[in-house]
């Protein structure tokens, strides 16, 4: 009677397991580019000798790898792998080198992007008659995946190699923009595009836009335009308005601080001020990109201050937290964790800015400036403006105009490469 039991509740068990994963099914409204790749039999692909870039984000809804659904596909000749920053498998750490290698699954060559070269050389692109580029992106301008598929695109336009992007979500939405231009001896590979520091786009949208507009012009900015044969398969069901967890998509990490969706959109939220190095901004703990904090701060007076802002669509709360890695590993820290309670209407790169305000007017004697770092600010910012401006008062009010002063004109130029005109 016991074994009949348990018989019986695991059969209710994969039951339950079923009905679930149903209701997953059901509850997509978003299919990514490969899954309507692989709908349409890899039209685009076959005959071709196929490269691709990814990494462990280039996933069909049932988390089946791109590398593997092009690998096992009969029509698809798969015959090289090209691994950005943490390689095509994920499993090197933020800001190391990727060396080549071989992927132990496929037994395929794979190149690095993120060690001697970030731009495909002639010898690696040898053999390959088109390059398919799959990688999920968090729409924000200092995040390096991008500016990969933009030297990929250089490459592969003097090799004379067509140009694939399988399109996926940008987790921020396709509303959104914020931040400058990034002006001349500004460029980098965190700020390889004269474009917003977030923009709004899809990646394929943006890989059109960069291609037809003439910006993909070297790291310096001062190369000449070089225009490759790019074609995008779009998304089913993605509407502009959509943030990732209105896709029914799972989120898979791109890199290893941005565990989550919420991380996602802390990034721009947060990231810049954790380059000024004065306060811990989750990363090392369990919510990168998602507080603010240090060992001397007091957590109510900070997040006193912060309401006293009003800042819109914009909430915060008080947290305590011990770092798991890092500088401050082992030590409590108190600070504030902060939320988007009205996302249209919250200035998403302005919190942090907000916050070092904040900082420094309850605790003056812990203002971040002389920054340590001064040309990765830089390069993130676009520009030595917004250190320098901020620098003199530490006040939102005083860069807030130049931050935004190219998001009108920069929406105007995006909608003319629009691939998804739903809100």
């Amino acid at each position: 009677m016991k074994r009949l039991t348990l018989i019986l509740a695991a059969i209710a068990a994969f039951a339950r397991c079923g009905t679930g994963s149903d209701t997953a099914a059901q509850a997509q409204t978003v299919r990514p580019g490969i899954e309507v790749l692989e709908a349409r039999g890899f039209q685009p692909l076959v005959g071709k000798r196929v490269g691709l870039v990814t990494n462990p984000s280039g996933v069909a809804s049932d988390l089946r790898s791109t590398i593997d659904i092009l690998s096992d596909a009969p029509e698809v000749n798969l015959v090289a792998l090209y691994g950005p920053e943490h390689g095509v498998r994920g499993d090197v750490y933020a800001g190391d080198h990727v060396g080549n290698s071989t992927d132990p699954r496929t037994g395929l060559p794979v190149y690095s992007l993120y060690g001697a070269t970030r731009e495909p050389s002639p010898e690696m692109l040898k053999g390959i008659d088109i390059m398919v580029y799959d990688i999920q992106d968090v729409g924000t301008r200092s995040y390096t995946f991008i500016s990969t598929l933009g030297l990929v695109m250089r490459a592969c336009a003097k090799a004379d190699i067509e140009v694939l992007v399988l399109d996926r979500p940008n987790p921020l939405g396709g509303v959104k923009v914020e931040g400058n231009y990034v002006e001349p001896g500004f460029h980098s590979f965190v700020s390889e595009f004269k474009i917003p520091y977030v923009y709004g786009l899809t990646v394929g949208e943006l890989a059109t836009l960069i291609n037809e507009e003439g910006l993909n012009c070297g790291q310096k900015g001062d190369l000449p335009h070089l225009k490759c044969r790019l074609s995008v398969i779009p998304m089913q069901g993605w509407r502009r308005s959509m943030l990732y967890r209105d896709t029914g998509l799972p989120w898979i990490l791109p890199s290893p601080n941005i565990p989550s969706m919420e991380a996602a959109t802390g990034y721009p939220s947060a990231g810049i001020c954790g380059d000024f190095g004065h306060l811990n901004i989750g990363v090392g703990y369990t919510i990168p990109f998602q507080t603010f904090a240090a060992e001397w701060i007091d957590a109510d007076a900070l997040k006193a201050k912060l309401d006293s802002y009003c800042i819109p669509g914009t909430a915060f709360r008080t947290i305590h937290y011990t770092p798991l890695s890092g500088s401050l590993k082992g030590k409590l820290v108190h600070g504030v964790q902060f939320f988007y309670t009205d996302y249209e209407a919250a200035e998403i790169t302005l919190t942090q800015f907000w916050v070092m305000q904040a900082v420094n007017e309850l605790w003056p004697d812990h203002n971040p400036y002389p920054v340590k770092n001064t040309r990765m600010i830089d390069i993130i910012c676009g520009t030595d403006y917004v250190r320098n401006t901020f620098g003199e008062r530490l006040r939102v009010e005083d860069i807030k105009s130049f931050w935004m002063k190219d998001a009108a004109s920069f929406r105007e130029i995006s909608e003319n490469y629009y691939l998804y005109n739903e809100f």
